[in-house]
């Protein structure tokens, strides 16, 4: 059964990790962030999101602590980071809403946690995806859980062009002042 979760989980960030790659090839014919906004968009944007999500939780507690990682470790750093960024991702989406998290267009957005980095959303759920991983100390979560991390590191390259195309100039400034990640 972890297996096959695993798999779902790989296939899943594979997926969208070639989708971003294609949008970074191709921005003309991206798929991330979407041309057009339609009511198909929150779907294709969530469902595979909180099933990943979804296959690292339960991996996570299947394979609860097969690494040897020591307990002050995984609780003193996996805690912590999950938290973090939960605080992080979900006061963002509260700000955003959840139509622009996914991909609508909207305001850019400069304040908040957007005054460090250009994009705190995804270092926040980088942050409980290492967060899950040293707390389960599992051999799925890790894979799974890497490779969708390098979903995440991928995503604002793909938005990147877009947010230049939708907000021109006031983009390029804060892209000159603020950090990609950190």
């Amino acid at each position: 059964m972890q297996a096959i979760l695993a798999l779902i989980g790989v296939v899943i960030a594979a997926g969208t990790f070639a989708a971003m790659l294609w949008s970074i090839a191709y921005p003309e014919r991206r798929i991330w962030p979407p041309n057009r906004y339609t009511t198909v968009t929150p779907i294709l944007v969530w469902v595979p999101t909180f099933t990943l999500f979804g296959v690292l939780i339960v991996l996570g507690f299947m394979e609860w602590g097969s690494l040897p990682v020591p307990t002050w470790l995984r609780f003193g750093v996996g805690i912590p980071l999950i938290l973090a960024g939960n605080i992080i991702v979900w006061s963002e989406v509260a700000q955003f809403g959840i139509a622009q998290t996914g991909g609508a267009k909207g305001l850019l957005r400069t304040s908040g946690m957007y005054r460090y980095s250009r994009n705190p959303q995804y270092v926040a759920d980088i942050a409980m995806i290492v967060g899950w991983i040293v707390l389960c100390a599992s051999v799925g979560v890790a894979i799974v859980g890497l490779a969708g991390t390098a979903v995440l590191v991928a995503a604002p390259f793909a938005e990147e062009p877009w947010l230049k195309e939708q907000y021109g100039s006031a983009f390029e400034e804060y892209k000159g002042r603020v950090r990609r990640f950190l």
